[in-house]
């Protein structure tokens, strides 16, 4: 049988008898065991989340911020492929890379090295957003690079005036310029986060399909629940997004069912699997639909893209 690259890889790595990991409770495609995980951690419900689902029709622009404060669950690939993704249907796309670790722009292809002014300068030195946002090899899609700078940020935002107003004030002057604006969070709820939930009026969670995925999330909805009634009224999570599943196995399956029970149409129905060639795409400084433009990674990107802007007009220039 036939299969794309991506799936030879993590195919030929599945013997006979699949394993049975013990730590987690997982019981791959296979196996004899009916084994089952323990219950997931409790989350937060979702009638708490308020606001509406993001299939629903909404006026542009649109500012996400693409937020877990987990690490590694598919935060910077979400809001790189799916800014893609937009910038493909047409969307002008800006992609605020507000990590201090600058994958968002690399992957985008820029040398955050040779930058001359990114981020930081913009929060803390007040140089205009326009002045940092770069093109990218996608027609309509631009990116605000950051480097190792903004780390000192957090600190360095604290004695600032309008401290967590900084993001949403430098994005307020450029806004009509995008039909969209996806800010790509680092895995924390610090005052880079705080600045990215000020500015935006969505929140989009990637969740991993793994045992732990639900873990931290009641923490996260009530930091946006705080953000909300102090400092941005407008402020919702309007979609959890399952990223890293593996079909293989009957973990994902589960998470993803338990995800869906919890959060019902919270839950985007696109589902991105866990592929090769999307962890490789970075390395080459492009997202997945110039990388590889036919593998399940770019089709579910695609995918996810419709949903996130179905029933949004097009905005006329």
């Amino acid at each position: 049988m036939h299969m794309e690259p991506d799936d030879q890889d993590v195919g030929n790595q599945a013997g006979d008898a699949q394993a049975v990991d013990a730590q987690a409770g997982e019981v791959t495609e296979g196996s004899d065991s009916d084994t089952r995980p323990e219950p997931m951690p409790d989350p937060v419900p979702a009638s708490n989340l308020g606001g509406t689902p993001i299939s629903r029709g909404r006026a542009l622009p649109r500012v996400l911020a693409v937020a877990n404060q987990k690490g590694g669950v598919g935060k910077t690939t979400t809001a790189v492929n799916l800014g893609a993704c937009l910038a493909e249907l047409g969307y002008r796309t800006l992609v605020i890379d507000l990590d201090p670790q600058g994958n968002a722009s690399t992957g985008l292809g820029l040398d955050i090295s040779q930058v001359q002014a990114t981020m930081y300068d913009v929060l803390l030195h007040d140089v205009p957003l326009e002045d940092v946002v770069e093109g990218s090899s996608v027609r309509n899609l631009f990116v605000a690079p950051a480097n190792l700078h903004l780390a000192g940020a957090e600190i360095e935002l604290v004695p600032a005036f309008s401290r967590e107003h900084r993001l949403r004030l430098a994005i307020e002057p450029v806004l009509a310029d995008y039909d969209f604006v996806l800010i790509d969070c680092p895995p924390s709820l610090g005052l880079l986060t705080v600045n990215a939930f000020t500015a935006a009026t969505e929140v989009m969670v990637p969740v991993q399909c793994e045992f732990y995925a639900l873990e931290g999330l009641r923490q996260l909805s009530t930091n946006v629940e705080l953000v909300r009634k102090s400092l941005n009224q407008s402020l919702e999570i309007s979609a959890l997004v399952l990223v890293m599943y593996d079909a293989r196995t009957n973990l994902a399956e589960q998470v993803a069912a338990e995800v869906r029970s919890h959060f019902g149409d919270r839950v985007c129905r696109t589902v991105i699997p866990r592929t090769v060639r999307l962890s490789e795409a970075p390395s080459f400084g492009q997202p997945i639909i110039s990388f590889d433009s036919s593998s399940r990674g770019a089709l579910a990107y695609r995918d996810l893209a419709k949903e996130v802007s179905g029933g949004t007009p097009e905005r006329t220039r």
